[in-house]
């Protein structure tokens, strides 16, 4: 399906298709066309009345344009649904039409249409995300030694390695992929409790159509109907909301290593991705532009959601009304976060020689951290504190590397010895556990998780 021109940086094709007029109104067929089976089963309704239930549900024939319209007047898209197929249903058969929407509620009809919406959607989300955690676990693989300066507050700090930080990446993604499949599952119930939440009109059978309608459906059959307890699509989007944020953390990283300035990293170019209109020059980070667009735009729809959740009784004023464009909204900027961080991380470029480049522009001032605990030993951390705020300053001011500066003073050379001072600036002795906690991290990625 063809995006929305408003819509081209919020989401994807196929989810723009997910969510499209027809996938919404065949989504309810399906709800209208399982219960009609189901209750014929059951002998609820007769059989011949459910046969041509089917054969009219054909969203071919039915008016979006005339549905939208008189969703707006009615207030949820189940009641002119159900008034639209009776009528078909009318002019085949009056009496089959007397048993369209039987026992139902407008709110199940549509809830449960959502419900196989984003069944839909979960495998598209998925599959992005294991092509991330595969693209982040190869850059954690291959660059275990692509030494590059630490970042705190966005200033200079001590080495660390690409390595690693693609391991921690790698493990976020993982965790909000758990969680995320966790929400779908818990979610993806069918929704039936007729006009109050009892199936009063189905007798003692109710249990049984909600049965098997969740079976038809291919969704799970809650222990009761939840018309106003939306806790479960509330951790659903929830979770999207995590997995998003740590995608556009991953976004801001990337693009901020491919500043000119800095120019460590660069994601994939080509076919007019990146370009400007007026600079022919520049390498735009396009991908992550629209992953911090979606993780943008999160926390808003998110929070809206949330609100949400106040419903009154057993049907609610406004707040249900609100969800279906909100969730939509939900999945589509996950789906098209996950999508960018997945072209962007596929193909990403790592400079490592420009890694060292820039930190050994640092003159080793990056090391003075190091400097000083070797010598509080002797001297008291705060005394070592102000001896490194002071050669730290002169050798940016002097444009000398810090163990120079550090070797020129008399109360550093009589507790550090020559050779130690001339490896200070060596980044390799200064990783710490930077490698173990890379291998942690891979080694926490449980292939067995990952969906088939």
């Amino acid at each position: 399906m063809q995006v929305r021109l408003i819509d081209s940086m919020a989401t994807t094709e196929p989810l723009a298709e997910v969510f499209s007029d027809r996938s919404m109104l065949q989504a309810m067929l399906d709800f209208e066309m399982a219960l009609s089976r189901v209750e014929a089963r059951l002998k609820i309704i007769p059989q011949a009345a459910a046969e041509v239930i089917a054969t009219e549900a054909n969203p071919d024939a039915f008016d979006i344009g005339a549905l939208t319209r008189d969703t707006l007047r009615a207030g949820t898209p189940g009641i002119p649904l159900a008034k639209a197929l009776t009528k078909r249903v009318h002019a085949r058969d009056a009496a089959a039409a007397g048993f369209v929407h039987w026992g139902a509620t407008s709110q199940d009809v549509a809830d449960t249409a959502l419900m196989l919406l984003l069944r839909r959607a979960q495998p598209l989300l998925e599959f992005d995300l294991i092509r991330v955690e595969q693209a982040l676990q190869r850059l954690a693989e291959q660059h275990p030694d692509a030494i590059m300066l630490g970042r705190t507050l966005l200033q200079a700090a001590p080495p660390v390695t690409f390595g690693l930080k693609a391991a921690g990446w790698l493990a976020a993604v993982r965790r909000g992929s758990v969680r995320l499949r966790e929400s779908f599952a818990e979610a993806l119930l069918v929704q039936l409790g007729g006009a109050s939440g009892t199936l009063a009109a189905l007798g003692k059978q109710g249990p049984a159509v909600a049965r098997g309608l969740a079976d038809e459906l291919g969704l799970g059959c809650p222990d009761a109907p939840w018309h106003t307890h939306r806790d479960r699509l509330a951790n659903l989007v929830c979770a999207c909301g995590v997995v998003t944020g740590t995608l556009g953390k991953i976004a801001r990283d990337i693009s901020l290593l491919m500043q000119s300035e800095v120019g460590e990293a660069a994601e994939p170019g080509g076919q007019d991705r990146g370009g400007s209109s007026t600079m022919p020059h520049k390498h735009n980070p396009i991908g992550c532009a629209v992953t911090l667009a979606a993780a943008t735009r999160m926390p808003g729809l998110v929070s809206s959601y949330l609100s949400a959740m106040v419903q009154e009784h057993e049907r609610a004023v406004g707040a249900w009304q609100s969800e279906l464009p909100t969730i939509a909204a939900v999945i589509q900027a996950t789906g098209v976060a996950v999508a960018s961080v997945a072209e962007i991380t596929e193909e990403l470029s790592v400079d490592s020689a420009r890694m060292r480049r820039n930190l050994d522009a640092t003159l080793g001032t990056i090391f003075a951290e190091k400097a000083m605990i070797l010598l509080a030993q002797n001297l008291g951390r705060d005394i070592a504190h102000k001896l490194l705020e002071e050669a730290t300053r002169k050798a940016v001011e002097d444009k000398q590397p810090l163990a120079k500066v550090l070797g020129a003073m008399p109360e550093v050379t009589r507790h550090i010895d020559p050779t130690t001072l001339n490896r200070l600036a060596v980044a390799e002795d200064y990783l710490g556990s930077a490698d173990s906690f890379r291998i942690q991290q891979l080694q926490s990625i449980r292939p067995t998780d990952k969906k088939d």
